[in-house]
C-alpha cells in the first residue's frame, strides 16, 4: 500500500521524447544504413553521380562521398555520425570517403541480427574491435613500400595512385593525363604540409586536355584602372615587391580640426595628400622592383604612375595567392614602403599575363624557392569544372599521403577480400560466439568488392566465388586479386597498377569500425523539447507574414479619416 502511495519521480521536462532497448538500436542501425544506400552507387570506376539541387538553387553534380554526405540535410541523429567519418576521411587521408560509409554500415547490418537475437552489444563491439585490430596489422603485413626508389620511379609508382582515385571520378577519361599533373605538382611542394600552396584555378571553357600546370603562381587578372594597358606584360628575372597597402590618392581622414589664418594656406593641405601618395610610389620605384602587387587597392594614379616606369602593378590580389607569390618567390609582404631592402623583394625566371580563354592570367614560373604549383583547369559546364576541382583535391591528398608513408596496398576490392578470408581463418581458432561476430565482420568487408562489381553492372555473386577461391589458394598467389573492371572477371590488382595508399585501407577500416562501435554502445536516444524561447522565436517567424501585413495595415490612399 506504502509503494503505491509513493509519488511518481518525475527525472525529464513535458514533453522530452525518448526511446530505449532493443528497438531503439535497430532504428538507429536501419538509419545507418539507409543513408550508405544514397552513396552505394556511386563506389568506383563504374559509380554513378548524384545530382544535389539545394533551396537556393544551387547545382552540384558529384560522386565524391564526403561532397554528397555534406549537401544531404541529414537529420537523425545517429545518421550524422556516418556523414562525421566521411568528413573526417575526407580531410585526413582525401579518399576512402565512399568506402568507409558502406562499411560502417555493413558491419552494422550484420550485427542487426545478433541484437535482434538478444546478443548484449558490448560483446559485438569487442569482437569488432579485435577484428579491426587483426585486420589492420595484416593490411600492413601485406602493403609495399616504394621507400628507397629513385624520383622517376616513384613518380610513376604515385601517378599509378592518383591514376586509382582518378577512375571512379568524372574526369576518369583523362585519368593518366591529370595524374601525371598532380604528382608533378605534389613534388614541387616537396614536404611542404600546407595544401593550398597547390592552387586550383577554374576557367570555364575549351577542353579538360586544355589544362596545365604552372611551376609557380597563377591567378586571374584583378581588377584595374586606366593606365593599366601600357604596362609591360612580361619579365625577365624581375624583382618582385609585395605589399599589404594601399597605394590610392584619398583625402586624409583624421579626426582633426584645421584653422587657416589664409585661406591660401588651403592649397598647402591639399598639396601634402598629394605629397602623401607620391613618396609611397617614389619609395617603390626606388626599390628597383618591377612588378608590384598589394593586397589592397592600387588606384588609377598609382597604376599610371607606374606604367609610366615600365612597371606592372596588381592591386585587391587575393590573401591566399599573396601569400603563394611570397612562398614561391622568396618575397616577404611589406605593410609599408619605407626601407625597403633586397632581402624582402622576390624573383622569378619569368612573369607574364597570359589569356587562358577568356580570362587574363597573371604567371610566375620557374620561382627559386620552388614552395608551391598551380593547375589551371579547363572544361565546360561550370557543374563539370567544379567536380573536376575536387577529383584533383582527393588526387593531390593521396599522392602526399602515399609519398609522405611509402607504402600501397591493392585495390579493386583486393585488400578486402585478402582481410576476409584471413579473419575467417582466424575466427576458426576461437571458441564461442566471437567466432560467429568476427565472421560476421570478415563477411561485411566484402561489400567492397561486391558493390564494385554491381555498379559495373556485373554478376557479384559469380565474381566473389572466383575471387573466394583464388584468395584461398594455399600458396598465396591469389592474394592480390581484386575485381576486373574491364573485362568483367577477376584478375592481379597489382599487377594492373590499380593501387591505394595502405593509409586509406587503414583509416578506412578504423573510423568505420569507431563509427559502428559508437552506434552500437547508444542504449536510448533522448530528445529534450524545444525550449519557450525558441518555440517562440518559431512561431514569430511562422506569423511573421501576417504579422508585417496586420502592422501596415491602416487608411489606404484617399480615405477618409474617421
Amino acid at each position: 500500500m506504502a509503494a503505491m502511495l509513493q509519488p511518481q519521480i518525475i527525472l525529464l521536462k513535458e514533453g522530452t521524447d525518448t526511446s530505449q532497448g532493443k528497438a531503439q538500436l535497430v532504428s538507429n542501425i536501419n538509419a545507418c544504413t539507409s543513408v550508405a544506400d544514397v552513396v552505394r552507387t556511386t563506389l568506383g570506376p563504374r559509380g554513378m553521380d548524384k545530382l544535389i539541387h539545394d533551396d537556393k538553387g544551387n547545382v552540384t553534380i558529384s560522386n565524391d562521398g564526403a561532397t554528397i554526405m555534406k549537401l544531404l540535410d541529414i537529420v537523425h541523429p545517429a545518421a550524422k555520425i556516418l556523414v562525421d567519418i566521411a568528413k573526417s576521411q575526407d580531410s585526413e587521408v582525401g579518399d576512402g570517403t565512399t568506402t568507409v560509409v558502406l562499411l560502417a554500415a555493413e558491419f552494422l547490418k550484420e550485427a542487426k541480427p545478433f541484437i535482434e537475437d538478444g546478443v548484449h552489444p558490448q560483446n559485438l563491439i569487442r569482437s569488432y574491435r579485435t577484428a579491426s585490430y587483426l585486420a589492420i596489422e595484416k593490411i600492413r603485413e601485406l602493403a609495399v613500400s616504394i621507400e628507397g626508389k629513385s624520383l622517376e620511379e616513384k613518380k610513376g609508382l604515385l601517378a599509378k595512385c592518383a591514376a586509382t582515385t582518378l577512375s571512379s571520378k568524372l574526369i576518369g577519361g583523362e585519368k593518366e593525363f591529370f595524374a601525371q599533373m598532380v604528382v608533378d605538382a605534389v613534388i614541387a611542394i616537396g614536404n611542404d604540409d600546407r595544401l593550398n600552396m597547390i592552387g586550383i584555378k577554374k576557367v570555364p571553357g575549351g577542353n579538360m586536355r586544355d589544362s596545365f600546370l604552372v611551376d609557380g603562381v597563377a591567378f586571374k587578372k584583378t581588377f584595374s584602372y586606366a593606365g593599366f594597358e601600357q604596362q609591360p606584360k612580361k619579365f625577365v628575372d624581375p624583382k618582385i615587391l609585395l605589399l599589404n597597402i594601399e597605394l590610392e590618392l584619398k583625402s586624409e581622414k583624421e579626426n582633426a580640426e584645421i584653422r587657416l589664418s589664409d585661406p591660401s594656406e588651403y592649397q598647402s593641405i591639399v598639396d601634402a595628400e598629394w605629397n602623401i601618395i607620391y613618396d609611397k610610389l617614389d619609395k617603390c620605384v626606388q626599390s628597383g622592383a618591377k612588378v608590384v602587387l598589394s593586397r589592397l587597392a592600387i588606384g588609377d594614379l598609382a597604376t599610371q604612375y607606374f606604367a609610366d616606369r615600365d612597371i606592372f602593378c596588381a592591386g585587391r590580389v587575393a590573401e591566399e595567392d599573396l601569400q603563394r607569390v611570397a612562398a614561391a618567390t622568396g618575397g616577404a609582404v611589406q605593410t609599408t614602403v619605407n626601407n625597403i631592402i633586397d632581402e624582402v623583394l622576390g624573383t622569378c625566371e619569368i612573369f607574364e599575363e597570359k589569356q587562358v580563354g577568356n580570362e587574363r592570367f597573371n604567371i610566375f614560373s620557374g620561382c627559386p624557392s620552388g614552395m608551391t604549383a598551380t593547375i589551371v583547369l579547363r572544361g565546360g559546364a561550370d557543374q563539370f569544372i567544379e567536380e573536376a576541382e575536387r577529383s584533383l583535391h582527393d588526387a593531390i591528398m593521396i599522392v602526399r599521403r602515399a609519398a609522405k608513408n611509402s607504402t600501397v596496398v591493392a585495390g579493386g576490392g583486393a585488400i578486402d577480400m585478402e582481410i576476409s578470408r584471413f579473419l575467417r581463418q582466424h575466427a576458426r581458432t576461437i571458441a564461442g560466439k566471437s567466432q560467429l561476430f568476427i565472421n560476421s565482420y570478415a563477411k561485411a568487408l566484402e561489400v567492397i568488392p561486391r558493390q564494385l562489381c554491381d555498379n559495373a553492372g556485373f554478376d557479384a555473386t559469380d565474381v566473389l566465388n572466383k575471387l573466394r577461391q583464388k584468395h584461398a589458394l594455399p600458396s598465396g598467389e591469389g592474394a592480390l586479386f581484386g575485381v576486373d573492371i574491364n573485362t568483367g572477371g577477376i584478375a592481379d590488382s597489382f599487377a594492373n597498377f590499380v593501387w591505394e595508399p595502405a593509409v586509406v585501407k587503414i583509416n578506412a577500416i578504423n573510423a568505420a569500425t569507431e563509427a559502428a562501435c559508437l552506434i552500437l554502445s547508444v542504449d536510448e536516444t533522448v530528445k529534450n523539447p524545444k525550449s519557450e524561447s525558441a518555440q517562440g522565436e518559431a512561431a514569430a517567424s511562422a506569423m511573421g507574414g501576417r504579422g508585417r501585413g496586420a502592422a501596415f495595415r491602416g487608411r489606404g490612399r484617399g480615405m477618409r479619416r474617421r
